[in-house]
């Protein structure tokens, strides 16, 4: 017996989805109407759909929880594209593993494109503003494009997530709500007048409470009673954000030291360059190496080598200006960036930074020195010219004995 026979024999169209795969188990006859040779990723992800989440996976704990959950899909219909509200619910099946089941609404009459509007496209369309108000899978907001993007409703989950009232809601305007104020509405008016939808766009709003996420939105047009309007759909992304921010920073620190690396370093010196030739500001660097430091390794072990390391880059921080850069450069090599620095105060701060260093060593470590080079950049000069005179420089402190300063 075929377990879907009962489905096949309902007008509502409907599909059951394995989610890992997105692979349609089952469609009725209604649905494979409005599919009309369309896969559901491309009924899912038209010019008209809008979807929270870009996989039906990651709707699985919303639905669990039973929260109401609605896709917009764009279908095909007599040579005309339409909007079809669709609600998503788990399915336990015995034979396949746990489904999605996607019920359709009807789409007659429901976010078509405009139309003469009649009595019964008015009452399926308040209907569904209804049901689409209340659903809970995701913040959404009915936005007049027109009246400066006015807020004509939202849905549970914007009130949740904002912490306004719904009549706090609608006496605002989009633009109210995110930190671009009004320098938002140039982009709104270029969104409205799309057919469709777009690319997610990343902004910052502001909640009730006066904290600010991360948000992407996308917007999509609805004609709600002959009248053309945006149902905007709200993602919350400011832990993504931040974890994105905190992976970024990462890359640019010496894990050991907690000081910047060789990436950042490179990175800064080609920004000062271009300052450089923008505003005129020089700039000039030291490179320094901790004198003997193999037998520092040999003789107390990697351990104690670590320590040494992470107290000479402490003791370079703690002495340089807020707008310096000290980054490790390598094995025991570091590299001090000095804005606004003529090479004669970069070898003035090199020589107080010996002299600390040589006499600053805590009884727990063994005592260490350091050699350095200092050069100040030249006009028209190279990243990598910049570079090999101070390194230059440094292997002349390093012959010439070691614990002392030497220009480029």
């Amino acid at each position: 017996m075929n377990p879907f026979a009962l489905l096949d024999k309902l007008k509502t169209p409907v599909w059951i989805i394995r989610p890992s795969t997105e692979e349609v188990l089952h469609a009725n006859p209604a649905a494979m109407a409005l599919e009309a040779g369309r896969s559901i990723s491309d009924m899912r992800h038209g010019s008209l759909s809008a979807c929270v989440h870009p996989a039906l996976a990651d709707y699985t704990p919303a639905i669990l929880a039973r929260e109401q959950v609605v896709e917009i899909w764009t279908i095909q219909q007599q040579d005309q594209q339409q909007a079809l509200c669709c609600h998503l619910r788990w399915l336990e099946m015995a034979e396949h593993a746990d489904a999605i089941l996607v019920e359709a609404s009807p789409p007659a009459g429901t976010m078509t494109a405009a139309h003469p509007a009649t009595a019964n496209d008015a009452l399926l369309e308040d209907d569904f503003h209804r049901l689409l108000m209340q659903t809970n899978s995701a913040p959404m907001l009915l936005i007049d494009p027109e009246d400066e993007g006015r807020i004509v409703n939202v849905n549970e989950a914007a009130i949740r997530f904002y912490g306004y009232s719904r009549t706090d809601f609608t006496a605002k305007h989009t633009w109210e709500i995110n930190t671009q104020g009004r320098a938002i509405l140039p982009v709104m008016q270029q969104i409205s007048l799309l057919p469709g939808g777009h690319k997610p766009l990343s902004f910052i709003h502001r909640l009730a409470d006066g904290s600010l996420r991360d948000v992407q939105t996308y917007a999509g047009p609805v004609v709600i009673q002959g009248k053309r309007l945006m149902l905007c759909v709200i993602h919350d992304i400011t832990e993504q954000q931040r974890l994105k921010a905190e992976l970024e920073q990462a890359a640019l620190r010496d894990p050991l030291t907690g000081l910047w690396n060789r990436r950042y370093l490179l990175r800064q010196l080609e920004r000062s360059i271009l300052e450089k030739q923008r505003f005129g500001n020089g700039f000039s660097l030291i490179l320094l190496d901790a004198d003997n430091f193999k037998r520092i390794n040999d003789q107390y072990g990697h351990f104690t080598g670590d320590e040494v390391l992470v107290w000479l880059a402490d003791t370079l921080q703690a002495r340089v200006r807020a707008v310096d850069s000290v980054c490790r450069w390598g094995g025991e090599e570091f590299i001090i960036l000095l804005p606004q620095t003529s090479q004669h105060n970069a070898l003035h701060l090199a020589e107080c930074l010996r002299e600390t260093v040589a006499s600053g060593q805590t009884a727990e470590l063994p005592a260490i020195t350091i050699s350095m080079g200092v050069a100040q950049h030249l006009d028209e000069e190279s990243v990598e010219s910049l570079i090999m005179r101070v390194d230059n420089a440094l292997y002349q402190a390093k012959t010439l004995g070691r614990n002392c300063v030497i220009a480029a």
